[in-house]
């Protein structure tokens, strides 16, 4: 890890150690949310206090009541300037709350709005390890450990240099049955996802970000719980499903769901995470290091379709382009 993230992760230990927080929020939104989201899954398992993820707006107009000076707030924007999170920080900051940004740019109106800023890198050659998802897993892991200490949290932190390894042997791992899918599926217009656990916000981000903004390809994340309760119905022999078999305490809802889809569709596409590489991480940390590979294997079947339907990822209708 780079010395500056280092002194930028022992800086907020510092503040949150010994304090008192009676609860912890994470805000932002698309793609940011659903990692974020992961956070507030883990935090829900882990801590004693309790959590919560918000779309940045509703987090402003909700105004929950229990938002004050024994709060922390995480917040994240790839660019640091998505208007809606630099607005939910200066509401959060102005209740008092101890607030955290995540982005690429620390000189961004979001990192400006915060207390404290987290920088990853992109793009640049870096170690997984400073990017994205490594940055906010040791962030993450870091406010466990302040609020909380744990050997295993010790251990995290520890193993995530492992990360970028990971993800090469993953991506390579699942490389051609990606693209294959790709082939498989380039004229559909819809294609559904299913998960559960913490990787319901993979199959969010799946469907809302990578299918419907990048490929504008109809989609719906169905949480595996949820399927039997009104969306199985749409299920047939020529309805695609992305299901991804999550590593987790949630799996036999997971299982549950590719069973049925199985016997009435003939495009189904499980992507089991218990089948990636995890060398060099304890068995008891597999939960946790799962939602960091698994983005990076799915992007691949988002970058299939692109190749096979000839729709570059980049291609926008509308973002960027007007005023919304």
């Amino acid at each position: 890890m780079k010395k500056k993230h280092v002194e930028q992760l022992e800086t907020i230990k510092k503040e949150l150690e010994g304090r008192e927080v009676h609860n912890m929020y994470f805000v932002a939104c698309g793609g940011s949310l659903a990692i974020l989201s992961v956070g507030d899954y883990f935090s829900d398992r882990e801590m004693l206090i309790p959590s919560k993820s918000y779309t940045s707006n509703e987090f402003i107009h909700r105004n929950p009541a229990q938002l004050g000076e024994k709060s922390v707030v995480i917040l994240r924007s790839h660019s640091g300037d998505t208007p809606e999170t630099v607005e939910a920080a200066n509401f959060a900051r102005k209740k008092g709350a101890t607030t955290i940004a995540i982005s690429m740019d620390m000189q961004s109106p979001l990192c400006e709005a915060v207390d404290h800023s987290i920088h990853y890198n992109y793009k640049d050659d870096s170690d997984a390890i400073d990017g994205e998802v490594g940055m906010f897993y040791s962030l993450l892991f870091t406010v466990f450990n302040s609020l909380n200490p744990d050997e295993k949290y010790e251990r995290v932190l520890s193993q995530l240099n492992s990360l970028d390894k990971l993800i090469k042997i993953n991506k390579d791992l699942t490389y051609n049955r990606a693209f294959e899918f790709g082939r498989e599926n380039k004229r559909e217009k819809t294609i559904y996802t299913i998960a559960s656990g913490a990787y319901y916000y993979d199959a969010y981000s799946f469907s809302s970000c990578l299918l419907m903004e990048m490929l504008w390809i109809n989609s719906n994340a169905i949480h595996s719980g949820e399927y039997f309760h009104g969306p199985f119905e749409i299920t047939d022999y020529d309805v695609p499903f992305l299901i991804i078999k999550g590593e987790g305490p949630s799996q036999s809802l997971d299982n549950r769901a590719i069973n049925f889809a199985e016997k009435f569709s003939e495009k189904v596409e499980i992507v089991d995470i218990s089948k990636l590489d995890y060398t060099g991480i304890d068995e008891d940390l597999k939960e946790y290091f799962g939602p960091a590979i698994s983005g990076s294997v799915l992007r691949q079947y988002a970058e299939g379709l692109a190749e096979h339907t000839g729709h570059p990822l980049s291609v926008r209708r509308y973002m960027w382009k007007m005023d919304y």
